[in-house]
Order: C-alpha cells, then sequence, then structure tokens
C-alpha cells in the first residue's frame, strides 16, 4: 500500500465500501461498544468452552478464535441463516486475514521435531498448521467462500493493511464482500516474543459496497474512507485527508502519541494496546470494530485508526467516517 494507492482509492467514482457485520472473540470484551473503553469488562470470550466442538477439532488455536470471530461477523451482517451456513455470494466473497504470531508456535514444534527426529517425525494433521495461510483457509472452507483468500503478516500495521486490501478487492471487482479477520492466540511462543503476557484476542468485521448493503436493507456501521501506509506519521495523515484544520473526532493510536503534534490536542484517543496488551496482527481490526462502535453512537466526527511508529518500519493510518 502507498500514498499512490491511496489516492486512487479515493477517486470519486471509486466504490464506496461499508462495514456491515463485526464479531469479535476477546476474553474482557463483551461487545464492540465495549472499546470504547475503559477495559477489560465482565463477560466476552470463554476460551474453555467456547473454542470447543466438532467444527473445531483439528484445528490450531488461532484458527478457531478466527471462526468464532468471523461467525458472528457473519450472523451480525445478517449473512448466514438460524444454521450459521453462509447466504451471500459465495464465489465472490474474499477472506483476508491478518496474523503474525498466529501459528508461530506450530512452526516451531515442527522445527523442533526436525531437529530430534527428522522430518519423518512429523505428523500430516499438523503439517497444514505450520503454514500462515491456514487460518483464511479454514474460515473459507467453514463458510464456502470462494474468492480471494489473502493473508496479511507484515507486523503491526497488518490489521489496517489487511482492511485497505480486502477494500482493494471489492472496489476493483475482484470481490463483492470481504470478512477480515485480525487474530492472535494466546501462546506461550508468542509471548517470549512480544515481550509480553497477551491475551486471545480475535475480530472480524464484514465488507461490502454500500449499494450492495442498501439492496439488503443492512444499516452500514461505518465508511473505510481511506488508507494509507508511510514511513512515518504525519505522512500517513496527510495521505488520508486528516490535517489539524480537518481533526477527526475519534483517534484510535498507540505508540506514536509523541509525534501527534496539535491534532491530538482537539481530539479524543483511545490506546487499545495499553488497556488489554500486545494485539500485533488483531490491532487493526479491532480498532475497526471500535470506530464503528463510535460512529454507531451519539459522538461527532470521522474516525483516524493508526498502527506503527518509530520502532516499526511503516506507520499506516486508515479513516472512517459515518
Amino acid at each position: 500500500m502507498t500514498e499512490t494507492t491511496t489516492a486512487r482509492m479515493s477517486h470519486p467514482r471509486t466504490r464506496e465500501v461499508v462495514v456491515t457485520g463485526i464479531g469479535l472473540a476477546l476474553p474482557g470484551v463483551a461487545t464492540y461498544r465495549d472499546l470504547l473503553g475503559p477495559l477489560p469488562v465482565e463477560g466476552g470470550l470463554d476460551p474453555a468452552s467456547e473454542l470447543r466442538g466438532y467444527e473445531m477439532r483439528h484445528k490450531d488455536r488461532a484458527s478457531r478464535l478466527a471462526l468464532r470471530a468471523a461467525e458472528f461477523a457473519l450472523r451480525n451482517a445478517g449473512l448466514t441463516d438460524a444454521e450459521a451456513t453462509f447466504t451471500g455470494m459465495a464465489d465472490a466473497t474474499a477472506v483476508v486475514v491478518s496474523t503474525n504470531l498466529g501459528n508461530v508456535d506450530a512452526v516451531c514444534a515442527a522445527a523442533d521435531t526436525i531437529a530430534r527426529e527428522g522430518t519423518r517425525g512429523l505428523s500430516p494433521l499438523g503439517l497444514p498448521e505450520t503454514s500462515s495461510s491456514v487460518i483464511a483457509a479454514w474460515v473459507a472452507i467453514r463458510f464456502g467462500l470462494r474468492g480471494p483468500n489473502l493473508t496479511v503478516c507484515n507486523g503491526v500495521t497488518s490489521g489496517l493493511d489487511a482492511l485497505a486490501w480486502a477494500r482493494n478487492l471489492i472496489v476493483a471487482g475482484r470481490a463483492e464482500a470481504a470478512v477480515v479477520v485480525g487474530v492472535e492466540p494466546a501462546k506461550e511462543v508468542a509471548m517470549r516474543l512480544l515481550c509480553a503476557p497477551s491475551i486471545d484476542a480475535a475480530a472480524a468485521v464484514v465488507l461490502e459496497p454500500a449499494d450492495a448493503a442498501a439492496a439488503r436493507g443492512i444499516q452500514p456501521r461505518a465508511t473505510v474512507a481511506g488508507h494509507a501506509r508511510a514511513g512515518d506519521l504525519a505522512a500517513a495523515m496527510t495521505a488520508v485527508g486528516v490535517t489539524e484544520e480537518r481533526s477527526v473526532g475519534l483517534w484510535l493510536a498507540g505508540e506514536q502519541d509523541a509525534e501527534s503534534g496539535q491534532l491530538l490536542a482537539v481530539t479524543r484517543r483511545i490506546d487499545l494496546e495499553a488497556q488489554l496488551g500486545p494485539l500485533s496482527g488483531a490491532l487493526g481490526v479491532l480498532q475497526c470494530a471500535a470506530a464503528a462502535a463510535h460512529l454507531d453512537s451519539d459522538a461527532t466526527g470521522n474516525v483516524l485508526a493508526t498502527a506503527g511508529g518509530p520502532r516499526h518500519d511503516a506507520t499506516a493510518a486508515l479513516l472512517l467516517t459515518p
């Protein structure tokens, strides 16, 4: 994603893409409106009971979290029936997953097995879990989605980037809808890499063209108005059209607060990672869900979500409007 790409995406003739469904699988967050804080709250995901069952068998933890969040999002968008069967355009519905550490434990376990026993020690049942694309594959298989299938694994900006790629697919006519999932499991290997305790975190949103949502009688929660990925925060904000003169009602920010300039003096800020811990690939999609909660409420102003910063290779920005 480049600033040039964002400029094309913001062209007046571009299809308007909206959020029509939201689903969470996150302890301490019962509904997406809870993301406006403070967190955690009572309720939310209970891994001991909600990650079990026939459909969860032989799947890694990240895939189980993603399946639960996707099921809630599709139901919320009105795209499943009473049996949780997908009722939309299966051939034209994409799956885009953001995860950085979702299968790292499986990769490490496979590497340890090879070191001890050689490749003959590997189990064929466990090998699919060593591919980062396994999560998106399970979501597509579960709901019979045969559109484009992508996985984004490029660091803390990957959640916002995944939303932009899904929007691109719809704008380009490659898909008529997209399920975007950000997921990171609470696994020991992941915690060691993050150098901090983490929690099971999965969020899913459904994106559709605004005219398709209107035809189905669905009220959109937010419009994905623009995305940029740049070397620093100022450039990313400028690329999505946020300036001191054109501020926003809510800024979903993080470590880049020090770069904020005068913008933040008139903006409400929410740092989800400060409340929940490291979210990695799940961050951007959770920010999108929080943005929808803000736009659903009586609050005014657009929402800016940003991720990345000086310690990372780039900063991503996503602008959401009513």
